[in-house]
């Protein structure tokens, strides 16, 4: 690793993986939280790789870790839902990221595809499977949005590997 301009320049490689990820967490996000129904019951996983793909058609994109146990329920879905999450459901976020079936901490219902839908999310976005394409250890999994719900309110960030909000006029 060398310093120039006040930064460290690396080259990702086996040996460089904490400076890497180090380097990708300067990025804030915002928190989701995807669920489908399975014939064991419905299941929900955390994710921050969430983005906008495709105004015509409407496609969104997320991405699920292949080591997961949570991914073959995504990866053999038709249906999903994307939830974004507000700044005050921190408890909803480590509920989702502890286990895939935390359903009974939360309140929720299942839409007319059979999918639970969160309650009290900033925006949630209910998608029919688009695609799904190689990203190396992860998924990327791109869900075409049939229906979208929107609220006003702040969201759940995170930055640097810890969980925040925003300072609106800061």
């Amino acid at each position: 690793m060398t310093m120039q301009d006040g930064m460290s320049h690396f080259s990702p490689g086996p040996d460089m993986g904490r400076e890497l990820r180090s380097a990708l967490a300067r990025f804030g996000t915002g928190v989701t939280i995807v669920t489908t129904s399975t014939d064991a019951g419905p299941v929900g996983i955390t994710a921050n790789s969430f983005s906008s793909v495709s105004l015509d058609p409407p496609l969104v994109l997320w991405s699920a870790s292949r080591a997961s146990r949570r991914y073959p329920a995504f990866r053999e879905t038709e249906h999903m839902a994307i939830h974004v999450l507000a700044e005050n459901q921190m408890d909803l976020c480590r509920a989702f990221s502890a286990s895939a079936h935390a359903f009974d901490q939360v309140d929720w219902r299942e839409s007319e595809r059979g999918v639970p839908l969160l309650q009290g999310c900033l925006a949630r976005f209910e998608c029919e499977r688009y695609a799904e394409y190689d990203g190396g250890d992860h998924a990327i999994l791109v869900g075409r949005v049939l229906k979208a719900s929107v609220r006003q309110g702040l969201p759940l960030l995170f930055y640097g590997g810890q969980f925040g909000q925003f300072a609106v006029g800061a």
